[in-house]
């Protein structure tokens, strides 16, 4: 078994523990009503994307999503929480450096405790028991943004239970043989369909795209043909299904807690790996942590 199964089939525990920790790292996670902010890299980004519009949406404070490279330092934020697997990215270190500089509180979820940004964040998640060996990110992830959905009290015992079933249910028939593969969200999942596609990008190498719902008739709908899957994480719109059928491409419509759909996606990446002979723990052109050289930051 590969690090990346093994890791994304401890999920539904990872959540339990994080959705437990979340009480008492209240302190420490934006409170209701201040303006906030959240960042990552990659896939933090994107689950970083989905816990701003959770926090926002559930009437907690304006809450903005940055990839760690793109945070507009000249905005006011009363907090920031940086989302880093390793602890060790280049853009998130030199972003907690300059919001120090700033006097901007900040906050690193981590999984690895024995790394740079515990030094340079005012104070430090560690979510250590969902650490990975693995390069492909599923449960450290998901595990952050349990965390923080259950800190603004939307996170339940059935999002648990629906992971469970999203690991022990077959996946629908011959999706792996699919060449194109088109993620849909609405609301906080859009984030979630960013990362479903990057999952399929990362770990066998697919065409894959993602889109809000809504915004998949505006263009991109036009390269869906019979090669194509198209999955909604979320509820979707209202004739969109017909319409993607009407293409000669599959359909597969979101039945669980989006989170778990995105488990569903993990497996279905892996899937489509095996099939085509491919190491999911050695993805082409990727490292565990991007730690660019001086020589690299200088290009910047």
């Amino acid at each position: 078994m590969s690090h990346v199964a093994y890791e994304s089939g401890t999920q539904p525990e990872c959540w339990e523990r994080a959705a437990a920790l979340a009480p008492a790292q209240r302190a420490v996670l934006p409170r209701p009503g201040e303006r906030a902010a959240i960042v990552g890299c990659g896939t933090s980004y994107h689950m970083a994307q989905a816990a701003a519009a959770l926090r926002e949406g559930a009437g907690h404070g304006e809450t903005d999503a940055f990839p760690a490279s793109e945070f507009p330092l000249h905005r006011r934020y009363d907090r920031v929480v940086a989302l880093t697997r390793s602890g060790t990215t280049t853009e998130v270190l030199d972003l907690l450096a300059g919001l120090r500089e700033a006097g901007v509180p900040t906050t690193a979820v981590i999984g690895d405790p024995a790394t740079p940004v515990t030094a340079l964040a005012d104070d430090v998640v560690v979510l250590d028991f969902a650490d990975e060996r693995s390069v492909v990110q599923t449960r450290f992830a998901t595990t952050a943004l349990t965390l923080l959905r259950a800190h603004t009290g939307l996170h339940t015992p059935a999002v648990v239970a629906d992971a469970r079933t999203a690991l022990a249910e077959p996946l629908p028939a011959a999706l792996e043989s699919r060449t194109q593969f088109t993620f849909l969200g609405r609301g906080w999942s859009v984030g979630l369909a960013h990362e479903a596609a990057l999952k399929m990008r990362e770990a066998a190498l697919c065409w894959a795209e993602s889109y809000p719902a809504m915004e998949y008739r505006h263009g991109p709908v036009s390269v869906t043909g019979p090669t194509t899957l198209t999955w909604s994480l979320d509820e979707a719109p209202a004739g969109l299904a017909a319409q993607v059928r009407g293409t000669g491409a599959a359909w597969v419509a979101g039945r669980l807690d989006p989170l778990a759909e995105l488990v569903r996606v993990h497996r279905l990446a892996l899937a489509v790996a095996t099939r085509r002979r491919l190491d999911p723990d050695a993805p082409r052109h990727l490292t565990r942590s991007v730690i660019l050289t001086p020589a690299e930051e200088a290009l910047r």
